[in-house]
């Protein structure tokens, strides 16, 4: 990152980026109190404060006022890798020290030795998942009734795990962060009454740690002739011991464009239906890239990150009370391998998934809005898993409230208990290979809390 625009987005941006995973893959969901607080049920069409611009730049035409929200998001995630055994290389060495013959003899050395697949239960490990906070800010301006603008700042993607220094299986332990965030320019035209358009561009940076040691066992038969040390007896014996070596570690930035485009349909007051589509960039990441098993070293390093489409719908089904629900698809089949210039540093082939949520809202008073939803969350992971990017199907339990401070400004909190499933995960170093692999039981749960301030004028 040399460039001066780099240097100021990276200055003006680094409070917009998340830094744990709570949903399929590392895709994050957490744009604002008011989504979560209905597990993101018709997000891309309810349109009750300016966060709808994370989902849809079409729903902007629904504000005659300026408008703008800020708020972020708590992620408490409870990540744990269970009932370990690790494969790795064992060195099996037989060294003989034999004394040399003459005057002044010089000792001879005979070494072999030849390598073993050791395997290991490895202690069960927790709390692998930092907690984090994740910032968002959306500001909505209409020119007039027919055009509005806006700009927005969040985050569609990011992870992080980090085992400690002395987890047993390191190759496959370590650091693993991922972190994003997304400015987005925003425009949107209303046809007529009940149709409009809207769309942007999306400048995404990106940021990455990666980080691996490889360890190897080696063990030894020693021999030692009679005399060679101050007339010391012969002696025999065996010892062993851990080599480690740094095998990955990565620091790097990138920057990258995408854009989005979606359209609102307004049946009348009580009952529409909205539909984006986000386009996501491959990250050109550089840096500090260095790869033990590298052909070439390198200072690059991509990151392919998944278009995202939504459906949704918002209907009052009574002058108080309306339902909500979304469909959305993720296309995770684009991240196949995280690669350098010169190599592939890790396989994924994940593959498309799918978010299905329903939630409803009960207009309580002028003072208060209630809202819950439900939301299943398909993961991605196909047949390569992973104990760094620990991922199974999720099923979200979401409510939230809305406080009218006054007519313009509200203050809404939400809350969601995010809960997983166990995964056998069978991760090798080269894949199909058992020499080095680890095999573990991974399950992530995760509790999210949201407040923001949304204000019109």
């Amino acid at each position: 990152m040399n460039t001066p625009f780099s240097r100021t987005l990276l200055a003006t941006s680094l409070l917009f980026i998340s830094s744990a995973s709570t949903a399929g893959g590392f895709q994050v969901n957490e744009h604002s109190a008011t989504g979560l607080g209905r597990a993101f049920a018709g997000e891309a069409v309810i349109a009750d404060n300016a966060s709808v611009l994370s989902r849809n730049a079409a729903a902007m035409m629904m504000f005659d006022k300026d408008a703008f929200s800020m708020g972020m998001t708590m992620v408490k995630p409870d990540v744990s890798v269970k009932d370990g055994n690790y494969n790795r290389l064992e060195a099996d060495i037989d060294l003989s020290v034999n004394k040399g013959s003459g005057f002044l003899p010089i000792p001879s050395f005979d070494a072999s030795g030849h390598a073993v697949i050791q395997s290991q239960s490895i202690k069960n490990v927790d709390n692998v998942a930092p907690v984090a906070v994740v910032p968002s800010f959306y500001y909505i301006h209409p020119i007039n009734n027919k055009f509005a603008v806006g700009v927005a700042a969040y985050s569609n993607f990011g992870t992080g795990t980090e085992f400690k220094s002395n987890y047993e299986a390191p190759i496959f332990g370590g650091k693993t962060s991922v972190q994003s965030m997304n400015l987005g320019l925003n425009l949107a035209y209303r046809i007529n009454q009940n149709l409009s358009f809207g769309g942007g561009v999306d400048i995404i940076y990106g940021v990455g740690d990666l980080y691996r040691d490889a360890d190897l066992g080696v063990c030894g038969n020693i021999h030692v002739d009679a005399g060679i040390i101050n007339k010391n007896p012969e002696f025999n014996g065996r010892g062993c011991g851990n080599l480690k070596v740094n095998a990955l570690d990565v620091h790097a930035t990138g920057v990258g464009l995408g854009g989005n485009i979606g359209m609102v349909y307004e049946v009348n007051d009580g009952n529409r239906f909205g539909l984006s589509y986000k386009y996501s960039p491959e990250i050109e990441a550089k840096g500090d890239v260095k790869y033990l098993a590298a052909s070439q070293q390198s200072d690059k390093i991509y990151l392919p990150l998944p278009d995202i489409a939504e459906f949704s719908g918002f209907h009052m089904i009574t002058d108080k009370t309306a339902i909500h629900y979304s469909i959305q698809w993720i296309g995770w089949s684009a991240f196949d391998t995280i690669d350098t210039e010169y190599d592939t540093i890790k396989e994924y082939h994940w593959k498309d998934s799918y978010h299905y949520s329903i939630g409803a809202t009960h207009y309580l008073n002028n003072k208060w809005v209630l809202r819950t939803g439900y939301m299943y969350d398909q993961t991605p992971v196909d047949e390569l898993t992973s104990i760094s990017i620990p991922d199974s199907d999720r099923q979200w339990f979401s409510a939230g409230f809305t406080y009218n401070w006054s007519t313009s400004t509200t203050l809404d909190f939400g809350f969601t208990y995010l809960i997983g499933e166990d995964v056998q995960a069978h991760e090798y170093l080269e894949e199909g290979v058992e020499a080095i692999s680890i095999s573990a039981t991974t399950h992530a749960d995760a509790i999210l809390a949201a407040i923001q301030l949304s204000h019109s004028f």
